[in-house]
């Protein structure tokens, strides 16, 4: 406890906690292309809805169908504007916390098109195509995909 408020593990406020927390509920949550649904199945874009709904009680937006080349597509960096809609700014990655929504591009100048929550200062939570909501390192190969972090807000 910091100041009378509990941290979550690697810092972050006891609302980020909770975030963590949720999002490690999914682990082991089989991959499905748009799903999500807790212990059903997810993408990683469901994932990050499924903790959205877990901690607000609702969705902000529902989404779209998307093809699993939905990014490749239209060129639109399409998460990324959701993400600056319902989160606000980016905030830089040097500052990133636990609790915070990571978006990834597979390559520069490509829009996101992953995304996950980072649980600790050196792991992010995540849907793993053909595998399942897993917790992996973030190491440099994930690190430098970064395309933008952003921050639950604390209210809606």
């Amino acid at each position: 406890m910091t100041g009378g408020r509990f941290m979550c593990e690697g810092g972050g406020s006891a609302f980020a906690g909770r975030v963590v927390a949720q999002a490690r509920t999914w682990i082991g949550t089989p991959y499905r292309h748009q799903a999500s649904l807790k212990a059903v199945g997810c993408d990683c874009l469901g994932l990050v809805r499924g903790v959205w709904r877990d901690v607000y009680g609702e969705e902000p937006e529902q989404p779209p169908a998307y093809q699993p080349d939905w990014a490749e597509r239209s060129g639109d960096d399409r998460m990324r504007d959701a993400a600056l809609r319902h989160f606000g700014a980016a905030i830089d990655p040097a500052a990133m916390q636990p609790g915070d929504v990571i978006l990834f591009r597979w390559r520069p100048g490509l829009p996101a098109k992953h995304a996950g929550i980072l649980s600790a200062p050196e792991r992010f939570i995540h849907a793993y195509e053909q595998a399942s909501v897993i917790e992996s390192a973030l190491v440099p190969s994930w690190r430098r995909r970064i395309a933008g972090v952003f921050r639950f807000p604390e209210k809606v």
